[in-house]
């Protein structure tokens, strides 16, 4: 129970279904979000999990089939790789439904071994794709029965991620923290600092529009996620902004405690990822704030945005490309904004609301536990 969107689903998915009258178990081996979990009244059982050890996966199968019969469980759902292998084995040894959620595109390893082990992913009696493009995936690599498949996109908290409920108060004290300049425009990249969320093709985007000229001197570039201080690719993004003579416009900020008032203090929101994602947490989160969002035109993120609408795809791993999409989001005018915050905000609101996506799971767990014997309901 990290900081990812699998565990920020697991909590969401937790809260709907107390809120729904069920009684809502995590096995997990743990984290941070466990005591979210609390909050929204689901019980956390500690296992360790996330063990690939034949041994200890014997273990848990043992302690899930024994959780399941003595706890009444009439559902199992996994969301990672390797809880998924114990908790498929227990769901078959106690005749309960196994359901599973895709959420990434996992690398399939040399000569496709790894796909063996990514397989039980795809072994739910339904199988949930968070996208398109997910779903696309599952029924070309993995062959999967489109009848086993639902397609659920992931949802946006919009009560948090509402740009009403964001007062000036917050802004400034963000802006005046960071020391933002007043006059300039602010783009902001948020995610983990690792190269393949692209931090460093957007520097090399704003490389291009500084020199051609096009690059406004008050412009601040937020780096927004954790990373490690004195990481090798912190280092060496460090270094770029040093040569490329942006150090003065880019900012590198580990710890950002109010991402939604980030959000809204932003004149555009960029997705830079250099493999194609298979959601874009940071596409819808930056719509539903009412922002213009810059992404790659791969992965899950043409699903997602509103080309020239509610925002710009560019060519992936093209830093021309992304300059290009950057120069046409910063020149819009005030008018053209506000009709953008309207159409971004509705088209998250009608296509990948959070309550739309945790109705549609409930629904799918009520389907499968109907087929079954009431007396393991």
């Amino acid at each position: 129970m990290g900081t990812g969107g699998v565990e920020r689903g697991t909590v969401e998915m937790a809260e709907a279904l107390t809120a729904a009258g069920w009684r809502a178990l995590v096995a997990s081996q743990g984290g941070p979000h466990v005591r979210e979990l609390a909050r929204v009244g689901a019980e956390h059982i500690t296992l360790p999990l996330a063990s690939k050890s034949p041994f200890i996966i014997r273990q848990n199968i043992a302690a899930l089939s024994d959780l399941i019969t003595h706890r009444s469980v009439s559902l199992v759902h996994a969301r990672s790789r390797a809880p998924a292998w114990s908790a498929y084995a227990a769901a078959k040894q106690t005749d309960i439904p196994f359901v599973t959620t895709f959420h990434g595109v996992y690398g399939l390893g040399p000569f496709g071994l790894k796909k063996l082990y990514n397989r039980v992913m795809a072994r739910g009696e339904t199988v949930i794709a968070i996208s398109n493009f997910i779903a696309d995936h599952l029924v070309r690599e993995y062959g999967l029965d489109e009848d086993r498949l639902r397609l659920i996109p992931r949802g946006v908290d919009l009560s948090v991620f509402d740009p009403d409920t964001v007062t000036s108060a917050r802004m400034i004290k963000l802006a005046t923290e960071w020391r933002l300049p007043d006059d300039g425009p602010v783009i902001m990249l948020p995610g983990r600092l690792t190269s393949w969320k692209g931090q460093g093709l957007l520097i090399d985007a704003l490389s291009v529009l500084k020199k051609s000229g096009r690059l406004h001197d008050g412009l601040r570039c937020l780096l927004i996620g954790p990373g490690s201080t004195g990481s090798s690719y912190r280092q060496r993004i460090e270094s770029k902004m040093a040569a490329t003579g942006l150090d003065g416009h880019v900012q590198i900020i580990e710890d950002c405690r109010d991402i939604v008032a980030a959000y809204m203090m932003t004149d555009v929101v960029v997705s830079a990822s250099t493999r194609p994602e298979a959601f874009g947490r940071i596409v819808a989160e930056g719509q539903a704030m009412g922002r213009p969002v810059v992404a790659p035109a791969h992965g899950a993120a043409p699903e997602i945005l509103l080309p020239g609408v509610t925002g710009w795809l560019f060519t992936p791993g093209d830093a021309q490309s992304l300059a290009g999409a950057l120069e046409q989001a910063l020149s819009v005018s005030a008018m053209q904004r506000d009709d953008l915050a309207m159409q971004a905000r509705s088209h998250i609101a009608e296509n990948f609301d959070r309550d739309m996506m945790t109705s549609a799971t409930l629904a799918v767990y009520e389907d499968l536990i109907s087929t079954r014997p009431s007396d393991t309901a």
